[in-house]
């Protein structure tokens, strides 16, 4: 009966947005990993940029209220945070597109909040997959879920559908835009705890990434229920056990950050009567916050990030680290100096 159910929620639920896809692009359940979870495990280690209008206002999380104009950079250096990233032995980098407040890092079509309504225009988007592209270095997205400033009232069900809708159009934006310089290597999404885990579209944001990329991995946030409730949150890996239920939908791999995996991370979860392998990735901060922040001047020291690294990249596991870009758009020089010092250590 359960089958049965999930068979007609499917067909329910398969994506209307532009042109009826003929055929489902599903996961397959698989006790080892696929070739492209390979390639993310090989890559083994990567820099998370978070880069925005938080940048502005030594805020982590802003709530879509600041102004677009007070996001305001002298410059973006973006070759100068993927060469950092490829001295530091790292293989691939993330870049938030669009964090909680909604703001977009690309002239989106589909907001006004975005860079083209600032003093520097820049898409930053377009200039780091440049970077990737001449630097032969992966390139990854973030991009939040949560949306406070475009989907602010997230108790009205009845926004869901136009919210939703919202949502695919940017994947695919940005996925133009990418596509004349790289493939995206992973989607990295963010903020699922804020709505029920069923009003969150993420079979079709599935659809629609692996319909045009279908080598780029999905991963959600919180990815992981637990035994008594699939539905449960913050379930950190250290209470993870094989077999325990995958919210939402069937992803590519596992986050729950900031935490780090254990010593026999599992790596096999169930969805509907079906084992899936999903590796865990790790986000680490390189100081103290996501984004810059004028105060944050304690950094962890690269015997701690050495240790971390070993930790975090074992048992077929993966670590980004996070290294914010100033306000005049470059990584501080402290953060290029330890990248350096720390592939020393573990290369």
């Amino acid at each position: 009966m359960r089958n049965i159910c999930l068979a007609i929620l499917l067909l329910a639920v398969t994506p209307s947005y532009g042109q009826v896809q003929k055929k489902l692009i599903l996961p397959e359940p698989s006790l080892q990993p696929s070739k492209v979870q390979l390639e993310q495990i090989n890559r083994k280690y990567g820099m998370f940029i978070h880069f925005g209008i938080n940048t502005f206002h030594d805020e982590e999380w802003t709530d879509g209220s600041k102004p677009a104009s007070s996001y305001a950079p002298t410059a973006i250096d973006a070759e100068q945070w993927v060469k950092a990233a490829k001295a530091g032995g790292m293989k691939y980098v993330i870049l938030v597109a669009k964090h909680h407040d909604g703001f977009c890092l690309w002239d989106s079509k589909y907001t006004e909040y975005d860079v083209a309504n600032s003093s520097n225009k820049t898409n930053v988007v377009e200039e780091v997959a440049k970077a990737c592209k001449k630097h032969n270095i992966a390139l990854g997205l973030y991009y939040s879920l949560w949306d406070r400033k475009i989907n602010a009232d997230v108790g009205d069900l009845q926004l869901d559908g136009a919210y939703n809708e919202y949502m695919l159009k940017q994947l695919d934006e940005l996925i133009d835009i990418t596509k004349k310089y790289v493939h995206i290597v992973e989607f990295w999404f963010d903020g699922g705890w804020v709505k029920e885990n069923y009003r969150w579209p993420i079979m079709d944001i599935y659809q629609a990434i692996k319909s045009r990329e279908p080598h780029c991995l999905v991963g959600v946030n919180w990815t992981i229920g637990s035994k008594e409730n699939p539905n449960a949150q913050a379930i950190t890996p250290d209470k993870q056990q094989a077999g325990f239920p995958i919210r939402y939908f069937p992803s590519d791999f596992r986050l729950g950050d900031p935490y780090l995996p254990t010593d026999n991370d599992p790596k096999l979860f169930s969805y509907n009567g079906h084992l899936y392998y999903m590796p865990w990735e790790s986000t680490v901060c390189i100081s103290s916050r996501w984004f810059y922040h004028t105060q944050d001047h304690t950094y962890k020291s690269v015997d701690e990030l050495a240790k971390l690294y070993r930790q975090c990249t074992k048992n077929n596991n993966i670590l980004i680290l996070n290294c914010p870009p100033g306000r005049d758009g470059k990584l501080r020089q402290k953060d290029v100096e330890i990248l350096k010092e720390l592939r020393k250590r573990v290369m």
